[in-house]
């Protein structure tokens, strides 16, 4: 062995954070303030319409992204990424996620993220959290595909945690965690059986049980298993597939009719 075979190769990490913060200014969302570094972005489309991306083209082991929205008072907008998110295999380390979002009083946000993609032996944790001032309401979706079918891939091979949390002031209004790891992909009740696309989505609002009648007759696609719930001030909605393109019609159509308006317009479907 040579002396430059043993070194190992120094790999090049990816950081990005990109922060908005949105207040009105008559009766119209204005930005007024806006952060951004590294390979985070943040793209104003309008005062109704907020677009997030990663310049790097993907994450894997080591790589940090972190976005941060704050709407005050008043203030209604949706947010959303400009492009799935992909989470590669790791050689080391681990991706890192934060989403933090904050709503003032009587706010509300449509945080609808497209899709992550990920890939066999990725390794990540993803960690958003949304809080509610007093009168603020939101609409949150979350998709998540194991590799892309069109492209023959499989995944076999996984470490990826996400954990959700959405409060008012400190008192929590939804939690959960979802652990994705070399067990969990095994084709079983127990684990995701056939479903290689997966999804949720949670309406805050104190008349969210009002939308359950109409949010399950949106569910009619007899190749996504989905199924919605109403709690206090919550409506849940689940979704799976054994791909991601009829899983991703689905969800248009829940989230067209939970918000009453076209999907946000870099959704292509």
């Amino acid at each position: 062995m040579n002396a430059l075979s043993s070194i190992e190769p120094c790999l090049q990490r990816s950081k990005g954070q990109a922060y908005a913060r949105f207040a009105l200014r008559g009766e119209r969302a204005r930005l007024v303030d806006l952060a951004q570094s590294g390979s985070a972005k943040a793209i104003i489309l309008d005062d109704k319409e907020a677009v997030f991306l990663n310049t790097s083209g993907g994450l894997t082991g080591g790589d940090l992204l972190d976005y941060r929205l704050r709407l005050d008072a008043g203030v209604a907008l949706t947010a959303t990424t400009q492009t799935a998110e992909r989470v590669y295999r790791a050689a080391a380390g681990v991706a890192r996620i934060a989403v933090n979002l904050e709503l003032g009083a009587g706010a509300h946000l449509d945080w609808l993220p497209q899709e992550t993609i990920l890939f066999d032996r990725a390794c990540a944790t993803r960690r958003t959290e949304i809080t509610l001032a007093p009168g603020a309401t939101c609409l949150m979706a979350e998709t998540l595909v194991l590799g892309r079918a069109a492209m023959g891939e499989t995944v076999q091979r996984l470490d990826f945690h996400d954990w959700r949390l959405i409060r008012r002031g400190d008192r929590p209004l939804h939690l959960e965690a979802l652990r994705l790891d070399d067990a969990r992909l095994v084709p079983s009740a127990a684990g995701l059986d056939d479903a290689r696309a997966m999804a949720v989505v949670v309406l805050v609002a104190p008349d969210a049980a009002d939308a359950l009648p109409a949010a399950r007759a949106a569910l009619s696609r007899e190749d996504v298993r989905a199924a919605a719930s109403a709690l206090p001030e919550r409506l849940v909605i689940r979704l799976m597939a054994r791909d991601g393109w009829p899983l991703r019609r689905q969800l248009a159509e829940i989230l067209t009719c939970l918000r009453r308006a076209p999907l946000p317009r870099v959704w292509q479907i």
